[in-house]
């Protein structure tokens, strides 16, 4: 095996693409915000890098792509990195990166994962709370699905999920399904709506925050997406396209959405739509080519916009919309690759029929649904049972800037 300075220069700038979607997030949720948990909203994801980071770098990795457990969970012998080296392994990059080059590309996705969260109990989460989940979601979730859908030995697959067959290129299931799930488990079960909502207007205090947030996630997602090809090749020039193919179709789609039934074409619904598009074709962007990335945006884009109005009228406070846009936009992706795999690219699986992988993708759905819903409520319960999860009433009214950074985001002077 001899490392290739092109794909290793290309999967550390990949690397650096997605951890770039973690900044982009913060602004693209610190813009829904109403101006008094700006900043709050900004700290709980930029600190999702440093926890997160540290996580990843003792146990995370290990028991996320470490020796199999029985296919559900990888063993600590790679606690703190030992043994994880400047040698490539045929089996993380084709033997033609660094191992130390995967795991940090890796490390952006277990960072942004938990961080996209956030957006359903804005508003609203002690601080201390927050870091205590963290920490805790993504050891006993985020690791666990990231092993069974990804982890791979010397015989191929080693997590169940992927040895099943149920395929997820770049994050369908492991990172938008799980985050959406869990933000739904948060939103509608454990934590109580914002004061007042509902009696008054909570609207997006900085539109040009928010797009600019949707952008850097744009931007950063071909390191997600054509990063996940490990290499400077076709496989990556594919998933690139199709990638901004699906984002611009869903925006497209969700504009128009919100124009025939709001009456007016929305900007916010135009930021929602594109990353709506870019969590849609996630999953399948390793395996279809560009025609089939547009009807995967133009759906994405529909049915995540009236996902988000649906969980608006039945009064769930899921503050910046997560599970309409991730949870949904994450599960359509993952059939639409069952669905659309080998269209324009790529090729089923030897000897699986389309409705047979259309199944497996619905297995890797169920499995991964239940999962994060189940341990996110116990998680989530458990704090709440101990330190608590919510701020106190007044501490809400003030803002969490000032009542848990005692930072406020803007300052008004005097005149």
């Amino acid at each position: 095996m001899t490392i290739d300075t092109g794909n290793t220069a290309w999967v550390l700038a990949s690397s650096a693409l997605v951890l770039l979607m973690t900044p982009g997030l913060a602004l693209f949720y610190g813009g829904l915000v109403r101006s008094k948990n700006v900043g709050a909203m900004i700290m709980q994801s930029f600190t999702c890098i440093g926890i997160v980071g540290v996580i990843w770098v003792l146990w995370g990795y290990s028991l996320a792509f470490g020796p199999t457990k029985g296919g559900f969970i990888g063993d600590l012998s790679w606690f703190g990195l030992k043994g994880v080296g400047l040698d490539p392994i045929a089996y993380y990059g084709g033997g033609t990166i660094p191992h130390e080059a995967f795991m940090i590309f890796q490390a952006m996705f277990a960072i942004i994962t938990p961080a996209l969260i956030t957006g359903a109990f804005a508003d609203r989460m002690k601080f201390s709370a927050f870091v205590v989940f963290i920490v805790l979601w993504s050891t006993i979730v985020y690791s666990p699905v990231a092993h069974w859908v990804w982890a791979v030995d010397a015989n191929g697959p080693s997590g169940w999920i992927g040895k099943y067959g149920a395929l997820d290129f770049a994050g369908g299931t492991v990172v938008h399904i799980n985050a959406g799930v869990a933000a739904l488990v948060a939103a509608a079960i454990v934590f109580g709506k914002r004061v007042r909502y509902g009696e008054e207007p909570m609207e997006p205090h900085n539109v040009p925050m928010c797009v600019l947030g949707a952008g850097l996630l744009w931007f950063g997602w071909f390191g997600f997406n054509a990063g996940s090809a490990l290499a400077a090749n076709g496989l990556a020039t594919n998933a690139f396209v199709v990638t901004n193919t699906a984002a611009a179709a869903a925006l497209l789609s969700w504009v128009i959405m919100s124009w025939l039934f709001n009456k007016k074409p929305s900007i916010i619904g135009a930021a929602s739509g594109a990353v709506a598009g870019l969590v849609a074709i996630t999953p399948a962007s390793g395996y279809v080519g560009p025609m089939p990335a547009v009807i995967i945006g133009l759906v994405a884009g529909a049915l995540c916009y009236f996902a988000v109005q649906m969980v608006t009228k039945l009064k769930i406070d899921d503050s910046l919309a997560v599970f309409g846009v991730h949870g949904i936009g994450g599960i359509w992706g993952a059939i639409a690759t069952g669905l659309f795999i080998g269209v324009g690219f790529g090729a089923l699986p030897d000897g699986v029929s389309r409705m047979e992988q259309v199944w497996r993708q619905f297995v890797g759905i169920g499995a991964t649904v239940a999962w994060s819903f189940v341990m996110t409520l116990i998680i989530l319960l458990v704090i709440k049972k101990t330190i608590g999860l919510q701020v106190k009433k007044e501490e809400e009214e003030v803002g969490l800037d000032v009542s848990q950074h005692g930072e406020p985001a803007y300052r008004m002077e005097e005149i």
